[in-house]
C-alpha cells in the first residue's frame, strides 16, 4: 500500500524515533509499504517518520546513483534501530533532495565516512563502514530517525531566504507526483 509522505512542518518529522522490536504490529507489511511508497515516489531512500511512523526504520536503494558512483550498484538495504557511532573525514558538499521537501534541493555538508550498526528485517545484527555517496544517503535517512531535517543542516541566512518556499511546502502549495500530507493545508470549501 502506498503511504502518504509527510511534508516539512509536520511535527512527527522533528521527533527522535523509537526503537522497534520484532513484535511491532504488522512490521513486515509496513516494511513492504515503505519500499512501495519509496519506489512510487522515485525516492532513493525513505524513513518511517516520513510516512507518519516515529520508529527507527529506513530503506535505501542507491541504484539511481550508479552512473556517477559505481559503488551504488546493487546497494539496497533496510536499516532497523540504526546507530551511526562514528563519522570521519573532511566534510564534502553535495546537492540533496528529500521527499518531504518536494521540488527543493540544497547543498549539504556531510562527513565522507561512517560506521553504523543496525538490524535487518530478520533482526540479524550488522555493523559496517560506508563511504562516499552510500555514507551520504545513509546519513540523510538516519537524520530522519533522529528528528533532523535537511534544512537543519543549512546555515541560518540561507534558511531565512528559503522561508517563503518552506511555508509554501507546509501549506501544500507545491507540486508532488506522489501522495503527501501537508500540516497547514487549508480544506477547500465546496
Amino acid at each position: 500500500m502506498i503511504l502518504p509522505v509527510l511534508s516539512y512542518g509536520h511535527p512527527v518529522l522533528k521527533k527522535k524515533a523509537l526503537n522497534v522490536d520484532p513484535d511491532y504490529p504488522d512490521l513486515q507489511q509496513f516494511i513492504s509499504d515503505l519500499w512501495e511508497t519509496m519506489y512510487q515516489a522515485d525516492g532513493v531512500g525513505l524513513a518511517a517518520p516520513q510516512v507518519n511512523r516515529s520508529i527507527r526504520i529506513f530503506a535505501i536503494d542507491a541504484q539511481a546513483f550508479v552512473k556517477d558512483h559505481p559503488e551504488a550498484e546493487g546497494f539496497k538495504k533496510l536499516f532497523i534501530n540504526a546507530e551511526i557511532y562514528h563519522e570521519e573525514g573532511e566534510e564534502w558538499m553535495f546537492n540533496e533532495g528529500c521527499l518531504s521537501f518536494p521540488g527543493m534541493r540544497e547543498d549539504i555538508l556531510r562527513k565522507p565516512e561512517i560506521r553504523i550498526s543496525w538490524v535487518d528485517e530478520d533482526f540479524r545484527p550488522h555493523d559496517e563502514k560506508f563511504e562516499g555517496i552510500l555514507a551520504r544517503i545513509i546519513q540523510h535517512e538516519y537524520d530522519h530517525i533522529e528528528g533532523i531535517l535537511m534544512v537543519d543542516r543549512i546555515n541560518s541566512l540561507k534558511r531565512v531566504l528559503l522561508n517563503r518556499r518552506l511555508n509554501d511546502i507546509t501549506k501544500g502549495n507545491v507540486d508532488a507526483s506522489y501522495k503527501m500530507l501537508f500540516p497547514l493545508l487549508k480544506k477547500r470549501k465546496k
